[in-house]
């Protein structure tokens, strides 16, 4: 085994070497699946389940980290080792590092490829925040964006045999880049705001594919059969046309071929996808030369379903799955790990905690200004859970962010659309001013996203903004999106400063939900409970922090039973808005996360506060499931 030190780094010179064993970080929480990690096991999972290949190899293990001033060159030693794919302030990482903004992290790691036929393609899950990448010496590429997974062709770089590759990492986190997207993450981490996670914090992985290749796909099956796939092609695609074949349980029910790189068909009679019967058909995707000949194939799949809205006898708009009407109940979900920060310790925790959502009652997740890696969004499809997916935030309060306007207090009229100008209230603009090269970053990741996760079922909401949070350019940015994805709703900004575009009126109330159900502005969208609750318990033993302050919406109750009574009335509450014509519950939130302790589950996933059975009880009662 090799040898790791951990020790800190000054910005320029490698303090002395102390060697040890690879180790979590001594004295910090673990989940059960963090304290089961070891160098052979990290993340050895496929991390693209939506366009699968055999042929691929996993650079997940240790790799050499040196942290230096931003303006060093490369080290020229290498004398710590870090556990990839864990960001360097984590537990799980070896390290437990925090960097400041003078500081850039380097990482290396040598590699083998046996064969040079084809294409070698670099791929990185999630790297926080800027980077830059060398394979064996020569400049591979860059990347602006932390949240979301990227490729290199580094085919003309590579030899067989031994390479290295050589990263470095930019993370402002909070200061000095205002406009960075960072969701949750602060230097000065308290209160609603999380430890930084910085470098690479997700899967590193070599795929080998031919020459003219599938570079990605967009998939859409809808609730009458309709399928159609397009295929983006990468390297030589000249000339080339797509067979599709859709499986279900192993037996072809429809296949079809076309000329081009993209094709409409029909399953007949499918089964539907939806959270009580999540039924997904795999799909073989080849594509074909002019003469037929199979130049590259990938394995996939889908689910046929379709996202709309109908209005009740009593004109309220409602969610509808299918055709039909449906309630979404969900947790608000920060995806945060005490050992693997934005990376969960493993692939069985992320389905741990699906379960347990699941035997709660919950029939939908709301993914809090994280984007997930894609695994996760494979495990919603496989169980059944919708997902509200946000945009991942920028900024952290100052001039990137306007004021903040609730519903209720945008009730009144106004005069027009234009978003430079006062609203409702003198002096209260609804959108910060962003820079033009900033926007543009935004729209950039925003518009990955939507790509990285378009052909997942499960997700049925793209949400915009959350509570003004780096909220800009409202209007353009909606409208945007519905006309890049029709597919879905739109929530523009969920709990405000909202704007008429889309498809949701979300308000959040905390501890007890509340709606301006008298505002007949409101009418012609979904009504939407997007954060509520927060109720606060805190489990001895199992706090992350007991130096800083650890709090609930409302403070914290006296006993358990207080606690638990407390979450009773609120989903008695729920369930009032919901025979009103609400149309979703975002209850605040799965676990508890550092100081905030209004998790259902405690940070470390060992004490469920409330057991699943007494949840799906409880919503019952208040009438927010059959």
């Amino acid at each position: 085994m090799r040898t790791a030190t951990r020790f800190l780094l000054s910005a320029l010179i490698l303090a002395p070497v102390i060697l040890s064993a690879w180790e979590p970080v001594k004295d910090t929480m673990l989940t059960e699946w963090g304290a089961k990690v070891t160098l052979e096991n990290a993340w050895t999972e496929y991390p693209r389940p939506q366009m699968v290949r055999d042929d691929w190899t996993n650079l997940n293990g240790l790799w050499d980290v040196a942290v230096t001033g931003n303006r060093a060159p490369k080290p020229n030693k290498w004398e710590q080792e870090i556990l990839v794919p864990f960001s360097l302030e984590t537990p799980l990482s070896g390290i437990g590092r925090r960097i400041t903004a003078e500081e850039v992290i380097w990482y290396h790691r040598s590699f083998e490829v046996k064969k040079l036929s084809g294409r070698q393609l670099l791929n990185f899950e999630g790297v926080d925040y800027k980077c830059r990448i060398w394979v064996n010496g020569q400049l591979a590429g860059s990347h602006v964006g932390g949240n979301l997974p990227f490729s290199l062709d580094v085919t003309d770089l590579v030899t067989k045999g031994t390479n290295d590759v050589v990263l470095r990492v930019i993370d402002g986190s909070d200061d000095p880049d205002l406009y960075q997207l960072r969701g949750k993450q602060k230097r000065d981490n308290k209160g609603i705001w999380y430890t930084p996670s910085s470098g690479i914090w997700a899967t590193v992985w070599m795929e080998t594919v031919p020459e003219t290749y599938i570079e990605r796909i967009k998939i859409l099956a809808d609730m009458h059969g309709e399928l159609s796939v397009d295929a983006c092609v990468g390297g030589n695609g000249a000339g080339v046309g797509l067979r599709v074949t859709v499986l279900d349980k192993g037996k072809a029910v429809a296949e079809k071929t076309y000329p081009y790189s993209s094709l409409k068909m029909r399953v007949k009679n499918p089964n539907l996808w939806s959270p009580d019967s999540p039924y997904l058909y795999d799909l073989k995707i080849d594509l074909l030369s002019v003469s037929g000949k199979v130049l590259d194939s990938v394995n996939a799949y889908t689910g046929f379903r379709s996202v709309s809205k109908v209005c009740d006898a009593n004109g309220n708009w409602l969610f509808a799955l299918n055709g039909e009407t449906i309630f979404h109940m969900g947790p608000l979900d920060q995806g945060w790990w005490p050992d693997g920060f934005l990376n969960p310790p493993a692939d069985e925790a992320i389905v741990w905690e699906m379960e347990f959502l699941k035997k709660s009652g919950f029939n939908m997740i709301r993914k809090h200004k994280k984007v997930e890696p894609r695994r996760y969004y494979y495990h919603a499809d496989q169980i059944g859970l919708l997902v509200w997916q946000d945009q991942v935030s920028g900024g952290s309060g100052g001039p990137e962010w306007p004021k903040w306007q609730k519903l209720r207090a945008l009730s009144a009229g106004y005069d027009d659309y234009n978003e430079r100008k006062e609203w409702w209230k003198p002096g209260v603009a609804l959108n910060a001013d962003w820079p033009d090269w900033a926007h543009d970053q935004w729209m950039a990741e925003l518009k990955t996203m939507i790509d990285t996760l378009y052909n997942n079922p499960s997700v049925v909401v793209w949400t915009a903004f959350n509570e003004r949070w780096g909220q800009h350019r409202s209007l353009e940015i909606g409208n945007w999106i519905k006309e890049y994805d029709p597919s879905r709703h739109l929530n523009i900004a969920s709990g405000g400063n909202f704007f008429d575009v889309g498809d949701i009126a979300d308000e959040h109330n905390y501890p007890e939900p509340a709606y301006p159900l008298e505002v007949s502005r409101f009418d012609d969208y979904i009504k939407a409970m997007g954060e509520f609750g927060g109720h606060g318990w805190p489990v001895q033993g199992h706090l992350w922090d007991t130096k800083k302050r650890n709090w609930g919406y409302g403070g914290l109750p006296e006993t358990i039973e207080e606690y638990v009574q407390r979450f009773e009335n609120s989903m008695n509450i729920m369930g009032e808005l919901k025979e009103k014509g609400v149309s979703a519950g975002v209850y605040t939130q799965t676990t508890d996360v550092e100081g905030e302790l209004n998790g259902l589950i405690t940070y470390d996933r060992k004490i469920m506060k409330i057991p699943p059975e007494r949840i799906a009880e409880i919503f019952r009662n208040a009438g927010l499931i059959d």
